[in-house]
């Protein structure tokens, strides 16, 4: 579906903002590949750009690929610029770029939704998702497209139905350029956890697209340039279970017509492993990870948090289940909670080390508006508004405890040799029992290039020039001398970029929440 143009033609310039350096983004890991650049492509602005009108013509601009230049400006009528907290300090220099050329720039997407006072310089703030405010949004700029005297905010009330949301537009992307694909399929959570901002922005009814849709956007993703994995960026994959078992079977349909070229990864709460017969279907679907928001392992965290279902099913067998069906458990972790002690830092390295989740995104406590956390504190006196603070939470326990032991968490949990033992574990007990397809789309002679560039980059920049070597080839050799380079290329991949990243969180380098809004780098676009 698109939107009506009104009988005048815009020309209209998306730019995604770079990313701050982050635990999530892996940007470490890029030079380990052929040509990777960016995390994902951005869903929200390229579903944008497809639902304009027809005879409207659009450029998209990834910063984090390569920086909007003075011609893009000068091509455009107006710019569209949505993102994340993360990237405020970003969006607002592109907004700022964008005014000197005179455009009128209009922004959207989460961070503006949940925060419009970041953001005072926009011409056009676009809050919610897509529906009736994009159409105004359209229509004033199909009007007049010369900058308005003060700032207009469009809010969407009446919100497109998701069975009629057009395909994203990868064609305008470099798809080739990203290190994975991105894809939604459902909108919204029915679980209230509080430090969550989920259900205040997209709702608790979970809304859907039909499988038809999301098997149409994998094709094209493929068509475009996507490789390697896919990610649902559904707030809870089984937010509504019954559709997840409407959409696998179509999945697992499409996976073999394509010859299991994507991996596919999701997010979902960990009471997913209560669901055998979801799990089974996501095995032959070739799901490999699922990302789940543990939080914590203590119980009294849990449920003070309002995250009782985490408790359906005792938290180290449940990471076991979802194991034991071929999936890797990515997990969630706050430190800075209420209840937390000083204790707090080792009981989560034992929980690391019982449950050997070699992925954690361990992140301070921050409290996000729309959410039931930010009205409580706010109630308390708790809220810190200091932009240069790790959190915007007065913990309970002295701050620069709480940060110390974040620090020494990262330090540790990513300790080189620790990380490589939990991914043995993984390649042993998960693994070892997912889907193993062999098809010519895998086996094609640019699979096999891609994986010899990334094998050499790997041994010369980690195996030779790194500073981790001895647990490098302790790891590498085993699966070498096994024939098993795919598991050394995924793993070295990823630990790669957590090692490096952790280190720097440890000196106190990057930020201690990936959800802060904490300004670290200088307002400059992609080099």
């Amino acid at each position: 579906m698109r939107a009506e143009s009104g009988n005048a033609s815009r020309r209209i310039l998306c730019v995604f903002p770079r990313y701050t350096k982050s635990f999530g983004t892996f940007q470490h890991s890029y030079p380990l590949m052929d040509g990777v650049a960016a995390f994902m492509p951005p869903q929200g602005l390229l579903v944008i750009a497809a639902y304009l009108p027809e005879d409207w013509s659009v450029r998209f601009v990834d910063e984090n690929i390569r920086a909007a230049t003075a011609a893009d400006f000068e091509w455009a009528d107006a710019v569209f610029v949505s993102g994340m907290h993360i990237q405020r300090q970003q969006m607002n220099d592109i907004c700022r770029r964008a005014h000197d050329f005179d455009l009128p720039v209009a922004i959207g997407g989460p961070s503006v939704s949940a925060c419009p006072d970041h953001y005072p310089n926009f011409d056009y703030l676009h809050i919610g998702e897509l529906g009736d405010a994009t159409d105004q949004l359209i229509a004033r700029l199909a009007h007049d497209v010369s900058r308005p005297h003060r700032q207009v905010v469009f809010t969407t009330e009446d919100r497109l139905d998701m069975t009629l949301f057009p395909i994203p537009a990868y064609e305008l992307a470099e798809c080739s350029k990203y290190l994975l694909g991105s894809v939604q399929y459902s909108s919204g959570c029915p679980y209230q956890c509080e430090f969550c901002d989920i259900p205040g922005l997209y709702g608790r009814n979970p809304r859907l697209k039909t499988p038809e849709q999301i098997i149409t956007e994998l094709d094209r993703m493929v068509e475009c340039g996507i490789r390697g994995s896919v990610y649902f960026v559904d707030d809870n994959f089984i937010g509504n279970r019954k559709a997840a078992l409407d959409l696998l079977p179509h999945l697992v349909e499409w996976q073999k017509r394509t010859g299991f070229q994507l991996q596919l990864a999701c997010e979902a709460t960990l009471n997913i492993a209560k669901r055998p017969e979801i799990l089974s279907l996501m095995r032959e679907a070739y799901f490999c990870t699922i990302f789940c928001g543990i939080e914590t392992p203590d119980p009294t965290a849990l449920k003070a948090m309002h995250k009782d279902h985490n408790m359906m099913v005792p938290i180290l067998e449940g990471v076991q289940t979802i194991s034991s069906y071929g999936i890797e458990v990515v997990s969630g972790i706050i430190l800075g909670l209420d209840t937390d002690t000083p204790e707090t830092g080792e009981f989560l390295m034992q929980f690391i080390e019982q449950s050997q989740i070699p992925l954690l995104t361990i992140n301070l406590l921050q409290a996000l508006p729309k959410t039931p956390l930010w009205d409580r504190l706010e109630r308390e006196g708790r809220l810190v508004h200091d932009d240069n603070r790790e959190s915007n939470v007065d913990f309970l326990l002295p701050h620069d405890q709480v940060v110390a032991m974040w620090k020494s968490c990262m330090a540790r949990a990513y300790e080189p040799e620790a990380l490589l033992k939990r991914y043995e574990y993984q390649i042993e007990h998960a693994y070892a029992t997912r889907l193993h397809p062999v098809t010519p789309q895998r086996a094609s002679k640019a699979n096999i290039k891609r994986g010899l560039i990334m094998l050499r980059n790997i041994i010369w920049q980690v195996g030779i020039r790194g500073d981790y070597k001895l647990a490098f080839w302790k790891f590498a050799l085993k699966r070498l001398v096994r024939g098993d380079i795919e598991n050394l290329l995924l793993v070295m991949v990823v630990a790669h970029h957590l090692i490096i990243y952790a280190r720097e969180a440890s000196r106190g380098q990057a930020n201690a929440s990936n959800y802060s809004i904490r300004l670290r780098e200088a307002s400059v676009p992609a080099e």
